[in-house]
């Protein structure tokens, strides 16, 4: 995996986690700033798939595919999912949503490291 990507994606899911933990406590919902990093995240995640299928299918490594592409598709819904419910639900309860998805994007891209340099 790029390291790049990985750090890009990381920063940028943290960021927005942090600020979403901070509308949480103040009870507020989630604004547009919020949703502006959530976009850079997602679009740092498609980066990610495009690069991972093209460095899946270059490699000489003993990856497994399946879940490591399962992984690369659970990272491109996990954040659409958790802002759209958050605009449904305009209030502390759908900022914790995007704060669980940024979270939930974080601990997938640990796993997806993982899954990659067991390959290796």
């Amino acid at each position: 995996m790029n390291t790049w990507v990985v750090v890009a994606v990381l920063t940028l899911t943290v960021l927005a986690a942090a600020v979403a933990a901070v509308q949480m406590v103040r009870d507020q919902p989630i604004g547009d700033r919020t949703f502006a990093v959530l976009a850079l995240a997602e679009a740092a995640v498609l980066v990610q798939l495009v690069l991972g299928l093209v460095l899946l299918v270059g490699t000489e490594n003993d990856v497994d595919a399946v879940l490591f592409v399962g992984y690369l598709v659970g990272l491109l819904v996990a954040l659409p999912i958790g802002a759209f419910w958050s605009l449904a639900e305009r209030s502390r309860a759908g900022t914790g949503v995007v704060l669980l998805a940024a979270l939930t994007v974080v601990a997938l891209e640990v796993r997806l490291v993982d899954i990659w340099a067991a390959g290796v």
